[in-house]
């Protein structure tokens, strides 16, 4: 059986017709490049997330960088975040001339451990970045608190998150900012890069507005010295029919997330597989379904003959790449996302898979290991 870690052309089989209705108007206007299209995402997504100003903008990592941007972040300041996470959380604090500052993760979640945050502020500290990763949101409450008491920004890093909750609220509504990626990996992808900039102050969302047409509110004056960071009207095309199934297919990984549950457990390798965990009052959208596994490197290439898709995230962490040394981590510094990245195995999770293909998952996982 075939089971790839992401079958794409599986969800663009439901809404192909509607997907091309909507490139075709796109292509008949001749209008690409921000515009109502555009403008109507940005909406869109204000509903979805309730959230008070949305602002797109062309990729993830653009709207990491833009955020910190607006949040005055420069040279010679500290941005805490983690190690363990995809490799744009910490490049847009260096490309700012910032220093990345680490805490480790939590073992049980891949998320922040935010009871270590507050020792890790120093006077140069401008903003944290938590990052809600796998698809669920990271202790914010606390992150909140420590930030508050400093007087920092809070710039959620949400890039798989979109329609995760805590207590009700929406992933990137509750810090100062949200960052939002469209990468056709997403739950909600595009057919390229995209991102988008969430936040509750007008005054920040004009800033991201004109940072992202090279500074300019009004065309050829331009107040300040941005960069072309636009969104552009065939991925928001994309991106508006798309939103109108994200729930159906969130819905769907999450029960694709308790049938993995409930076969892991009739396998019964609770000594060799420890499923990820979801902290109370979290909604996980499970943009992957992270388990960490012994002889994970072993696992991963007899799945592969088998026909089964699973990658790895994230094997090398932050602190540990060669541009970081300079930081002077050392092995050891972070024994937990150092364990992840050994440990960790996403499988597949998608909303258009099988019982059959679930079952197939873990019972090849069980011969794996009736093996070793």
């Amino acid at each position: 059986m075939n089971v790839p870690l992401l079958d794409l052309k599986a969800q663009y089989r439901q809404i192909r017709a509607e997907v091309m209705a909507a490139l075709e108007s796109v292509c008949e206007e001749q209008a690409f490049i921000l515009g109502a299209r555009v403008a109507d995402l940005e909406k869109d997504l204000q509903r979805y997330l309730g959230a008070a100003h949305a602002v797109g903008v062309a990729s993830g990592t653009d709207a990491i960088l833009l955020s910190l941007m607006v949040c005055g972040v420069g040279p010679g300041d500290e941005v805490v975040t983690v190690p363990y996470t995809f490799f744009a959380t910490a490049g847009s604090i260096s490309r700012l001339g910032a220093k990345p500052v680490f805490v480790d993760i939590r073992p049980d979640t891949f998320n922040m451990d935010a009871a270590q945050v507050a020792e890790r502020v120093t006077p140069r500290t401008k903003a944290i970045i938590p990052v809600h990763l796998f698809g669920q949101c990271a202790d914010m409450e606390l992150i909140v608190k420590v930030a508050a008491s400093r007087g920092l920004a809070v710039v959620e890093d949400a890039a798989q998150a979109i329609g995760a909750k805590q207590h009700g609220r929406q992933a990137g509504t509750i810090g100062r900012l949200g960052c939002f990626s469209f990468f056709p990996s997403k739950n909600l992808g595009g057919f390229g890069d995209g991102g988008m900039v969430t936040t509750g102050d007008a005054a920040l969302a004009e800033r991201v507005r004109m940072l992202r047409v090279h500074g300019s509110r009004e065309k050829y004056l331009h107040e300040m010295v941005g960069f072309n960071s636009r969104l552009d009207a065939l991925q928001a095309a994309v991106l508006r029919v798309k939103l109108t199934y994200l729930d159906r297919w969130t819905e769907g990984r999450r029960r694709n997330a308790t049938q993995y549950e409930r076969l892991f457990q009739d396998v019964k390798l609770q000594d060799r597989v420890t499923l990820p965990t979801t902290d109370p009052g979290n909604y996980h959208v499970f943009n992957q379904f992270t388990i960490r596994v012994q002889k994970r490197d072993e696992l991963r290439a007899y799945l592969k003959d088998k026909g089964i898709g699973t990658e790895v995230y994230y094997p090398i962490p932050l602190h540990s790449q060669t541009c970081y040394r300079e930081l002077g981590y050392r092995t050891g510094s972070f024994p937990v996302s150092e364990r992840a990245a050994r440990e960790a195995l996403s499988l597949p999770i998608y909303a258009e898979l099988s019982d059959d293909q679930l079952a197939y998952v873990v019972d090849t996982i069980a011969a794996f290991y009736s093996r070793h």
